[in-house]
């Protein structure tokens, strides 16, 4: 069937909106009707080859969309239900069934392979192959074939074509905090970033209760927003000492808990050094492959820290998205505030917009 869908054609060059053959589904897998799909970082650094996923390509992965569908081998899922697409996961490795499945042993030929793991490509231009499956979506097209594992079933009382950004970059957020770094009542988190991951970081600390959360960037008018939001205080790091402001905050102590969303080196190393002793904190923020970060190991041996690593929140989607839309429903995770759609005709705009930070999380939609 022919698709609209914004084609990656080199490093560095704007989305091409053209009309591409989409293959037939198969029998693991979904035909997905796409409603809307957020914008992510990812995305950007994809498409500036900071990940080496082979172009020209499909990209996109926090869609949303309406099954028209059903491969014959899949079980629970109907033509017709809403569904959030996640990442791919195998489900049969040591990590995907010890419920890590962000971890699975196949997360960069399945997500940045560009293809099915059968080596097949879902879209051609003419005679010219083009690479599909993008986090096991590509959501930047106008229908999809997924495989039924990536895909979560959603309720259709909450508006779908908000619901893509769950999938990748509010999930990365949220989960970070709610999975990984777990606030409880009367904790304190500092988090780097006042993009969409870190502000759903910062929405998922405030569900768990924790009692001071304090927010540092660069933008005046985005530590506003996140005051705005909620945040117990914000600091300016390009005024001063990030560490030092974050100390007086906490009378000398630093914080128990503290998230990275930025992947800048300078940042992640600050982040180290404003936690308390037994402090954990957690890096999100992608950096091109080989980047390296001071971490003081002799000042920092006595500390007790702990530092992880986070990839997609540590989520299980099928439990974890759910459980978002449920904080939302019930007024406790307000993301759709973060979010702008933008027609899929202006995907290009919506991207520059992100990268320029006048948009927190855009989302285009079909």
């Amino acid at each position: 069937m022919q698709v609209k869908a914004a084609v990656a054609p080199a490093q560095g060059a704007d989305l091409d909106i053209r009309e591409l053959e989409l293959d037939d589904y198969q029998p693991d897998e979904l035909r997905v009707r796409m409603v809307g799909s957020g914008i992510c970082h990812t995305d950007a650094i994809v498409r500036d080859q900071w990940y080496p996923v082979p172009l020209p390509a499909v990209l996109g992965h926090e869609g949303s969309g309406v099954v028209e569908a059903v491969g014959a081998n899949v079980q629970g899922f109907a033509v017709g239900d809403h569904v959030v697409l996640g990442p791919a996961t195998c489900g049969d490795c040591r990590n995907c069934t010890a419920g890590h499945p962000q971890y699975c042993d196949y997360l960069f030929p399945f997500n940045f392979g560009g293809c099915r793991p059968d080596g097949s490509k879902a879209f051609r231009d003419g005679d010219t192959p083009i690479s599909s499956h993008f986090f096991g979506q590509s959501s930047f097209a106008e229908a999809v074939n997924v495989r039924a594992r990536n895909a979560v079933k959603v309720s259709p009382e909450v508006p779908l074509e908000l619901l893509g950004p769950l999938g990748c970059g509010l999930n990365t957020g949220a989960g970070a905090v709610l999975n990984v770094l777990k606030p409880v009542p009367g904790s304190s988190i500092a988090i780097f970033g006042t993009g969409a991951v870190g502000l759903a970081g910062m929405l998922g600390a405030i569900a768990a209760g924790a009692s001071q959360i304090i927010m540092v960037d660069i933008v005046p008018s985005r530590l506003e927003f996140a005051l705005g939001l909620g945040a117990t205080d914000v600091v300016n790091s390009k005024a001063g000492d990030p560490v030092e402001a974050i100390r007086e905050l906490t009378g000398g102590l630093g914080v128990n808990l503290a998230l990275d969303t930025t992947g800048v080196p300078q940042v992640f190393s600050q982040m180290t050094k404003a936690l308390a002793v037994r402090g954990h904190g957690a890096l999100v923020g992608a950096a091109p492959l080989g980047t390296d970060a001071a971490f003081d190991i002799g000042t920092l041996l006595t500390s007790g820290i702990t530092i992880s690593m986070v990839v997609e929140g540590d989520s299980v989607p099928r439990q974890f998205i759910p459980l978002l839309i449920g904080l939302y429903q019930a007024g406790r995770f307000p993301f759709d505030q973060l979010i702008k759609t933008y027609p899929f005709a202006e995907i290009n705009q919506a991207l520059d917009d992100s990268l320029a930070g006048g948009t927190i999380k855009p989302v285009v939609v079909f």
